[in-house]
């Protein structure tokens, strides 16, 4: 795969084009890029996706503290990477991008600067001004400029079709198999590891505190879950506590990530690692005491070992 930061001096073979966020390239989108690595070689051209950085909501909002994302740009590229596809331009998104008309867009940058041949859309795909640009509007495009387009349906599953925003929902109330399901992949955080009260180390459950590295990447909703810890080039079990610590809580603290890494005992403070989240133990829970405390940490210890041996 080619990566483009724009779409200056592009010189593509016949291509065929699909655009969108792909906010955590998850099954549906994996669904409508087979379909266009397919056609791109029926059409004997070469496949491109078409994907916006910033996400536009980041340009276009105001109110940022509710927003979170399922992958961050670096991790949608290694997802979109895997798909086959041949190329992907990446087009700054601004103010002056999103006051652009659907067909402007098509007409100036799909066919004028990518030379576009043939489009294909997701089922509910919009784009332009507004939003105005949607299948029918496309289409009344393409009657005037030379390329074809197509759209390809929802990829449905027993419990609805797959989207971006339904997997953000399932991730924040804590419901991980379902979401790493509708994925297709195990979901990931990549964090730098900071201070913190090492309280856990008192009890003989040393943890590492993660800030995410991508302040707008989604933490999964509170809870102990098992996890793999991947650091310095090896992988760990791992379980991982979401939450306010209520057993220990301090007036004003903060939510907080930490990981203990089991079969571990080095200092990375300071380092980055990656926790990839397999399945969730249980609620965060107040105890009695630090003692009880331990002990349910026993419990998952051993729960966490059955789950990932």
């Amino acid at each position: 795969m080619v990566i483009h930061r724009g779409y200056k001096n592009l010189n593509l073979l016949n291509p065929v084009v699909t655009m969108g966020i792909f906010d955590g390239v998850h099954r549906g989108h994996r669904s409508l890029l087979d379909i266009l690595v397919r056609r791109a070689k029926e059409l004997k051209g070469e496949s491109v996706v078409i994907s916006f950085s910033p996400h536009p909501r980041l340009v276009l909002e105001q109110d940022h503290l509710n927003l979170s994302f399922l992958s961050t740009i670096d991790e949608k590229i290694s997802l979109l990477e895997r798909s086959g596809i041949d190329h992907l331009v990446i087009i700054e998104f601004d103010r002056d991008l999103s006051r652009k008309g659907a067909c402007d867009f098509i007409r100036d940058i799909l066919v004028g600067r990518i030379g576009m041949k043939h489009l294909i859309l997701g089922y509910d795909h919009r784009f332009g001004h507004k939003g105005e640009g949607d299948y029918n509007t496309v289409k009344e495009c393409a009657a005037t400029m030379d390329f074809a387009v197509e759209q390809v349906q929802e990829l449905q599953t027993s419990e609805g079709a797959i989207s971006s925003s339904s997997i953000r929902e399932e991730l924040l109330n804590g419901n991980i198999e379902k979401a790493n399901g509708w994925l297709g992949y195990y979901y990931r955080l990549e964090g730098l590891v900071v201070e913190g009260s090492r309280i856990g180390r008192s009890i003989g459950f040393p943890t590492a505190n993660i800030k995410a590295v991508d302040k707008y990447k989604l933490i999964p909703g509170n809870g102990v879950y098992a996890v793999e810890v991947e650091t310095g080039g090896v992988t760990y079990p791992g379980m991982l506590s979401i939450g306010f610590n209520p057993t220990v809580k301090i007036e004003g603290s903060k939510r907080s990530v930490e990981v203990h890494i089991l079969n571990f005992n080095r200092d990375i403070y300071g380092q980055k690692i990656t926790v990839v989240f397999r399945k969730r133990l249980r609620s965060e829970k107040k105890f009695k005491s630090l003692r009880q405390l331990a002990d349910q940490m026993e419990v998952d210890k051993e729960n966490t070992l059955k789950l990932l041996s």
